[in-house]
Protein backbone atom coordinates (compact mmCIF):
# COMPACT_ATOMS: atom_id res chain seq x y z
CA UNK A 1 0.00 0.00 0.00
CA UNK A 2 2.91 2.28 0.16
CA UNK A 3 3.48 2.60 -3.51
CA UNK A 4 1.00 1.37 -6.52
CA UNK A 5 3.32 -0.91 -8.78
CA UNK A 6 2.54 -1.02 -12.53
CA UNK A 7 2.84 -4.89 -13.86
CA UNK A 8 5.10 -5.97 -15.90
CA UNK A 9 4.45 -8.10 -19.07
CA UNK A 10 3.88 -11.63 -18.67
CA UNK A 11 3.38 -14.58 -21.26
CA UNK A 12 0.15 -15.78 -20.87
CA UNK A 13 -0.20 -17.63 -17.67
CA UNK A 14 3.32 -18.06 -16.77
CA UNK A 15 4.01 -17.73 -13.27
CA UNK A 16 6.00 -15.33 -11.39
CA UNK A 17 6.97 -15.67 -8.18
CA UNK A 18 8.29 -12.03 -7.82
CA UNK A 19 4.86 -10.95 -8.81
CA UNK A 20 3.36 -12.77 -5.96
CA UNK A 21 6.10 -10.98 -3.64
CA UNK A 22 4.82 -7.29 -4.99
CA UNK A 23 1.22 -8.24 -4.92
CA UNK A 24 1.72 -9.25 -1.15
CA UNK A 25 3.59 -6.21 -0.45
CA UNK A 26 1.90 -3.27 -2.37
CA UNK A 27 -1.44 -2.53 -3.86
CA UNK A 28 -1.23 -3.47 -7.78
CA UNK A 29 -2.77 -1.35 -10.83
CA UNK A 30 -3.51 -3.97 -14.38
CA UNK A 31 -5.12 -4.02 -16.52
CA UNK A 32 -7.13 -6.70 -19.12
CA UNK A 33 -4.42 -7.41 -21.18
CA UNK A 34 -1.75 -7.36 -18.50
CA UNK A 35 -4.42 -9.37 -16.39
CA UNK A 36 -5.28 -12.12 -19.12
CA UNK A 37 -1.02 -12.45 -19.22
CA UNK A 38 -1.20 -13.43 -14.96
CA UNK A 39 -1.44 -16.76 -13.91
CA UNK A 40 -3.91 -17.72 -11.17
CA UNK A 41 -2.61 -17.18 -8.02
CA UNK A 42 -1.15 -13.78 -8.91
CA UNK A 43 -4.90 -12.96 -9.78
CA UNK A 44 -6.16 -13.52 -6.73
CA UNK A 45 -3.14 -11.88 -4.84
CA UNK A 46 -4.38 -8.86 -6.47
CA UNK A 47 -7.78 -9.17 -6.08
CA UNK A 48 -7.90 -10.02 -2.89
CA UNK A 49 -5.31 -6.98 -2.52
CA UNK A 50 -3.36 -9.39 -0.92
CA UNK A 51 -0.73 -6.80 0.38
CA UNK A 52 -2.80 -5.60 3.45
CA UNK A 53 -2.88 -9.82 4.59
CA UNK A 54 0.41 -8.44 6.75
CA UNK A 55 -2.20 -7.28 9.01
CA UNK A 56 -3.27 -10.94 9.49
CA UNK A 57 -0.28 -12.70 9.59
CA UNK A 58 1.38 -10.61 12.01
CA UNK A 59 -1.48 -10.47 14.55
CA UNK A 60 -1.42 -14.52 14.17
CA UNK A 61 2.58 -14.46 14.68
CA UNK A 62 1.82 -12.43 17.79
CA UNK A 63 -0.46 -15.15 19.32
CA UNK A 64 1.94 -17.93 18.46
CA UNK A 65 4.65 -15.79 20.53
CA UNK A 66 2.46 -16.10 23.59
CA UNK A 67 1.81 -19.59 23.14
CA UNK A 68 5.12 -20.03 22.59
CA UNK A 69 6.10 -18.17 26.01
CA UNK A 70 3.19 -20.37 27.84
CA UNK A 71 4.96 -23.42 27.29
CA UNK A 72 1.97 -25.14 25.21
CA UNK A 73 2.41 -24.10 21.64
CA UNK A 74 1.32 -26.63 18.86
CA UNK A 75 2.99 -26.04 15.79
CA UNK A 76 0.27 -27.45 13.56
CA UNK A 77 -2.76 -26.06 14.98
CA UNK A 78 -0.75 -22.67 14.74
CA UNK A 79 -0.20 -23.05 11.44
CA UNK A 80 -3.57 -24.11 10.14
CA UNK A 81 -4.81 -20.94 12.24
CA UNK A 82 -2.73 -18.89 10.37
CA UNK A 83 -4.04 -20.67 6.88
CA UNK A 84 -7.44 -20.16 7.79
CA UNK A 85 -7.61 -16.47 8.99
CA UNK A 86 -5.37 -15.38 5.66
CA UNK A 87 -8.33 -17.04 3.73
CA UNK A 88 -10.60 -15.36 5.23
CA UNK A 89 -9.61 -11.79 5.05
CA UNK A 90 -8.57 -12.22 1.42
CA UNK A 91 -12.36 -13.78 0.93
CA UNK A 92 -13.66 -10.95 3.20
CA UNK A 93 -11.80 -8.44 0.76
CA UNK A 94 -13.52 -10.26 -2.05
CA UNK A 95 -16.77 -9.71 -0.57
CA UNK A 96 -16.48 -6.37 0.15
CA UNK A 97 -15.65 -5.35 -3.30
CA UNK A 98 -18.63 -7.59 -4.29
CA UNK A 99 -21.08 -6.31 -2.55
CA UNK A 100 -19.76 -2.53 -3.31
CA UNK A 101 -20.31 -3.39 -6.98
CA UNK A 102 -23.76 -4.94 -6.63
CA UNK A 103 -24.88 -2.15 -4.13
CA UNK A 104 -23.39 0.44 -7.50
CA UNK A 105 -20.94 1.90 -4.42
CA UNK A 106 -18.06 1.68 -6.35
CA UNK A 107 -18.75 3.09 -9.73
CA UNK A 108 -17.87 6.09 -11.82
CA UNK A 109 -14.31 6.13 -10.75
CA UNK A 110 -15.24 5.53 -7.28
CA UNK A 111 -12.30 5.95 -4.08
CA UNK A 112 -11.61 1.79 -3.91
CA UNK A 113 -11.85 1.53 -8.50
CA UNK A 114 -8.88 4.32 -8.75
CA UNK A 115 -5.96 2.95 -5.95
CA UNK A 116 -5.89 0.11 -6.88
CA UNK A 117 -7.32 -3.28 -9.35
CA UNK A 118 -11.06 -4.10 -8.91
CA UNK A 119 -11.79 -6.94 -10.29
CA UNK A 120 -15.33 -6.14 -11.44
CA UNK A 121 -15.26 -2.43 -11.78
CA UNK A 122 -12.76 -3.15 -14.30
CA UNK A 123 -14.06 -5.88 -15.93
CA UNK A 124 -10.84 -8.21 -14.58
CA UNK A 125 -13.06 -10.84 -13.71
CA UNK A 126 -16.86 -11.44 -13.70
CA UNK A 127 -19.64 -11.50 -10.52
CA UNK A 128 -19.73 -15.35 -11.05
CA UNK A 129 -15.67 -15.74 -11.25
CA UNK A 130 -15.14 -13.18 -8.17
CA UNK A 131 -17.75 -15.24 -6.43
CA UNK A 132 -15.57 -18.96 -7.00
CA UNK A 133 -12.65 -16.45 -6.42
CA UNK A 134 -14.36 -15.98 -3.07
CA UNK A 135 -15.86 -19.58 -2.43
CA UNK A 136 -12.87 -21.13 -3.01
CA UNK A 137 -10.88 -19.40 -0.26
CA UNK A 138 -14.00 -19.24 2.17
CA UNK A 139 -14.63 -22.78 1.90
CA UNK A 140 -10.86 -23.87 2.36
CA UNK A 141 -11.34 -21.87 5.31
CA UNK A 142 -14.20 -23.00 6.39
CA UNK A 143 -13.23 -26.52 5.73
CA UNK A 144 -10.02 -25.84 8.38
CA UNK A 145 -12.07 -24.37 10.91
CA UNK A 146 -13.74 -27.10 10.99
CA UNK A 147 -11.01 -29.53 12.03
CA UNK A 148 -10.15 -26.85 14.30
CA UNK A 149 -13.22 -26.86 16.08
CA UNK A 150 -13.13 -30.66 16.43
CA UNK A 151 -9.53 -30.30 18.35
CA UNK A 152 -10.55 -27.42 20.47
CA UNK A 153 -14.37 -27.72 21.10
CA UNK A 154 -17.77 -25.23 21.46
CA UNK A 155 -15.75 -22.00 22.35
CA UNK A 156 -13.57 -22.58 18.81
CA UNK A 157 -17.18 -22.88 17.12
CA UNK A 158 -18.40 -19.54 18.88
CA UNK A 159 -14.89 -18.13 17.46
CA UNK A 160 -15.38 -19.27 14.04
CA UNK A 161 -18.78 -18.35 14.02
CA UNK A 162 -18.06 -14.61 14.86
CA UNK A 163 -15.13 -14.62 12.50
CA UNK A 164 -18.16 -15.88 9.86
CA UNK A 165 -20.27 -13.22 10.73
CA UNK A 166 -17.45 -10.19 10.43
CA UNK A 167 -16.07 -11.30 6.94
CA UNK A 168 -19.85 -11.80 5.10
CA UNK A 169 -21.20 -8.63 7.33
CA UNK A 170 -18.71 -6.35 7.69
CA UNK A 171 -19.19 -4.15 4.48
CA UNK A 172 -22.96 -4.06 4.80
CA UNK A 173 -24.42 -3.46 6.96
CA UNK A 174 -21.51 -2.73 9.60
CA UNK A 175 -19.56 -0.03 8.15
CA UNK A 176 -22.91 1.79 6.85
CA UNK A 177 -23.94 1.98 10.16
CA UNK A 178 -20.38 3.14 12.21
CA UNK A 179 -19.64 -0.50 13.24
CA UNK A 180 -17.33 -1.40 11.30
CA UNK A 181 -14.34 0.23 12.16
CA UNK A 182 -15.40 -1.12 15.95
CA UNK A 183 -15.44 -4.63 13.99
CA UNK A 184 -12.04 -4.04 13.28
CA UNK A 185 -10.53 -3.49 16.71
CA UNK A 186 -12.78 -6.69 17.87
CA UNK A 187 -11.15 -9.23 14.91
CA UNK A 188 -7.21 -7.92 15.22
CA UNK A 189 -7.34 -7.37 18.72
CA UNK A 190 -9.12 -10.55 21.25
CA UNK A 191 -10.63 -12.34 18.32
CA UNK A 192 -7.70 -13.34 16.17
CA UNK A 193 -4.99 -12.67 18.85
CA UNK A 194 -7.35 -14.33 21.50
CA UNK A 195 -8.90 -16.63 19.52
CA UNK A 196 -5.66 -18.06 18.47
CA UNK A 197 -3.94 -17.88 21.25
CA UNK A 198 -6.80 -20.70 22.35
CA UNK A 199 -6.81 -22.92 19.35
CA UNK A 200 -2.98 -23.18 19.73
CA UNK A 201 -3.08 -23.83 23.52
CA UNK A 202 -6.57 -24.55 24.45
CA UNK A 203 -6.92 -21.80 27.03
CA UNK A 204 -8.56 -18.09 26.87
CA UNK A 205 -6.86 -16.16 27.87
CA UNK A 206 -7.91 -12.58 29.24
CA UNK A 207 -4.15 -11.13 29.24
CA UNK A 208 -3.32 -12.37 26.00
CA UNK A 209 -6.45 -10.31 24.47
CA UNK A 210 -5.17 -7.46 25.46
CA UNK A 211 -2.13 -7.56 24.51
CA UNK A 212 -3.64 -7.82 20.75
CA UNK A 213 -5.13 -4.36 21.39
CA UNK A 214 -2.04 -1.99 20.82
CA UNK A 215 -2.19 -3.69 17.10
CA UNK A 216 -5.75 -3.96 16.82
CA UNK A 217 -5.83 -0.47 17.34
CA UNK A 218 -2.88 0.09 14.63
CA UNK A 219 -5.20 -2.05 12.39
CA UNK A 220 -8.38 0.35 13.16
CA UNK A 221 -5.87 3.55 12.03
CA UNK A 222 -5.11 1.70 8.15
CA UNK A 223 -8.92 1.68 8.07
CA UNK A 224 -10.03 4.84 10.00
CA UNK A 225 -7.51 6.71 7.55
CA UNK A 226 -9.12 5.23 4.48
CA UNK A 227 -12.24 6.05 5.44
CA UNK A 228 -10.97 9.52 6.40
CA UNK A 229 -9.58 9.71 2.84
CA UNK A 230 -13.18 8.40 1.03
CA UNK A 231 -15.30 10.69 3.57
CA UNK A 232 -16.71 13.09 0.58
CA UNK A 233 -17.71 10.00 -1.39
CA UNK A 234 -18.79 7.79 1.43
CA UNK A 235 -21.16 10.66 2.50
CA UNK A 236 -22.51 11.44 -1.13
CA UNK A 237 -23.23 7.29 -1.08
CA UNK A 238 -25.16 7.01 2.19
CA UNK A 239 -22.14 4.73 3.66
CA UNK A 240 -22.14 6.25 7.20
CA UNK A 241 -18.67 5.24 8.41
CA UNK A 242 -17.28 6.72 11.53
CA UNK A 243 -15.33 9.20 10.27
CA UNK A 244 -18.48 10.13 8.15
CA UNK A 245 -20.55 10.40 11.67
CA UNK A 246 -18.22 12.83 13.23
CA UNK A 247 -16.77 14.72 10.44
CA UNK A 248 -13.15 14.64 9.18
CA UNK A 249 -11.92 17.02 11.56
CA UNK A 250 -12.48 14.64 14.83
CA UNK A 251 -11.75 11.83 12.52
CA UNK A 252 -8.24 12.89 12.07
CA UNK A 253 -7.62 13.49 16.16
CA UNK A 254 -9.25 10.26 16.60
CA UNK A 255 -6.90 8.68 14.35
CA UNK A 256 -4.29 10.37 16.26
CA UNK A 257 -5.13 9.25 19.52
CA UNK A 258 -5.13 5.89 18.13
CA UNK A 259 -1.53 5.95 17.05
CA UNK A 260 -0.99 6.96 20.67
CA UNK A 261 -2.81 4.80 22.49
CA UNK A 262 -0.67 2.24 20.59
CA UNK A 263 2.67 2.52 22.13
CA UNK A 264 0.98 4.19 25.57
CA UNK A 265 -0.58 0.21 25.97
CA UNK A 266 2.38 -1.37 24.88
CA UNK A 267 4.05 0.79 27.91
CA UNK A 268 1.37 -0.62 30.23
CA UNK A 269 2.02 -4.05 29.43
CA UNK A 270 5.30 -3.21 30.28
CA UNK A 271 5.09 -1.48 33.82
CA UNK A 272 2.45 -4.35 34.96
CA UNK A 273 4.92 -6.97 34.13
CA UNK A 274 2.69 -9.00 31.56
CA UNK A 275 5.65 -7.97 28.96
CA UNK A 276 8.95 -7.38 29.62
CA UNK A 277 10.98 -3.81 28.61
CA UNK A 278 12.67 -5.17 25.43
CA UNK A 279 9.02 -4.82 23.69
CA UNK A 280 9.62 -1.48 23.90
CA UNK A 281 11.72 -2.17 20.63
CA UNK A 282 8.53 -0.33 19.26
CA UNK A 283 9.69 2.74 19.62
CA UNK A 284 11.81 2.51 16.62
CA UNK A 285 8.99 3.01 14.51
CA UNK A 286 8.24 6.35 15.95
CA UNK A 287 10.00 8.15 13.10
CA UNK A 288 6.93 6.79 11.23
CA UNK A 289 4.74 7.72 13.90
CA UNK A 290 5.81 11.40 13.66
CA UNK A 291 5.71 11.79 10.16
CA UNK A 292 2.15 10.32 10.32
CA UNK A 293 0.89 12.71 12.66
CA UNK A 294 1.97 15.51 10.78
CA UNK A 295 0.17 14.61 7.89
CA UNK A 296 -2.83 13.36 9.95
CA UNK A 297 -3.03 16.71 11.86
CA UNK A 298 -3.89 18.79 9.16
CA UNK A 299 -6.67 18.41 6.42
CA UNK A 300 -6.50 16.29 3.92
CA UNK A 301 -6.00 18.05 0.74
CA UNK A 302 -8.09 18.00 -2.20
CA UNK A 303 -5.94 17.66 -5.01
CA UNK A 304 -2.77 15.39 -4.50
CA UNK A 305 0.22 17.60 -3.65
CA UNK A 306 3.15 18.26 -6.12
CA UNK A 307 5.73 16.19 -3.55
CA UNK A 308 2.97 13.52 -2.94
CA UNK A 309 3.55 10.02 -5.58
CA UNK A 310 1.43 9.68 -8.14
CA UNK A 311 0.81 6.49 -8.24
CA UNK A 312 0.17 6.72 -4.02
CA UNK A 313 -2.70 8.94 -4.80
CA UNK A 314 -6.17 8.96 -3.69
CA UNK A 315 -4.55 7.04 -0.97
CA UNK A 316 -3.48 9.41 1.44
CA UNK A 317 -4.01 9.21 5.65
CA UNK A 318 -4.91 5.18 4.88
CA UNK A 319 -0.69 5.34 2.74
CA UNK A 320 0.62 6.74 6.28
CA UNK A 321 -1.20 4.98 8.82
CA UNK A 322 -0.40 1.88 6.89
CA UNK A 323 2.96 2.27 6.75
CA UNK A 324 3.75 3.16 10.46
CA UNK A 325 1.54 0.22 11.32
CA UNK A 326 3.61 -1.87 9.18
CA UNK A 327 6.53 -1.01 10.79
CA UNK A 328 4.98 -0.51 14.44
CA UNK A 329 3.50 -4.11 13.85
CA UNK A 330 6.85 -5.87 12.66
CA UNK A 331 8.91 -4.02 15.38
CA UNK A 332 6.19 -5.40 18.08
CA UNK A 333 6.77 -9.29 16.29
CA UNK A 334 10.78 -8.70 17.31
CA UNK A 335 10.06 -7.18 20.89
CA UNK A 336 7.67 -10.54 21.26
CA UNK A 337 10.80 -12.82 20.06
CA UNK A 338 12.81 -11.01 22.42
CA UNK A 339 10.58 -11.39 25.34
CA UNK A 340 10.19 -15.29 24.32
CA UNK A 341 13.77 -15.93 24.31
CA UNK A 342 14.40 -13.38 27.52
CA UNK A 343 11.56 -15.23 29.37
CA UNK A 344 12.81 -18.78 28.45
CA UNK A 345 16.47 -17.75 29.22
CA UNK A 346 15.86 -17.11 32.64
CA UNK A 347 13.45 -19.65 33.68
Amino acid sequence: MTRNAALSPLASGEMNVALWGRALYTVQRVDKAGWERLDIVSRYLIASRASVLVITFISVAIAGLLAIRSGRFDAGLWVLSAVALLLAHATNNLVNDLTDHLKGVDRNNYFRAVYGAHALEHQLLSVRGLILYAAVGGIAAIAIGGYLVAARGPLALALMAAGAFFVLFYTYPLKYIGLGEIAVILVWGPLMIGGTYFIVTGVWDWDVALVGLPYALGATSVIFGKHIDKLADDKVRGIHTLPVIMGETAARWTLVAMVALMYLTVLYLVLTGFLTPVVLVVALALPKARAALAIFTKPRPAERPESYPKLAWPLYFVRFAFVHNRRFGLLLLLGMVGDVVLRMAIR
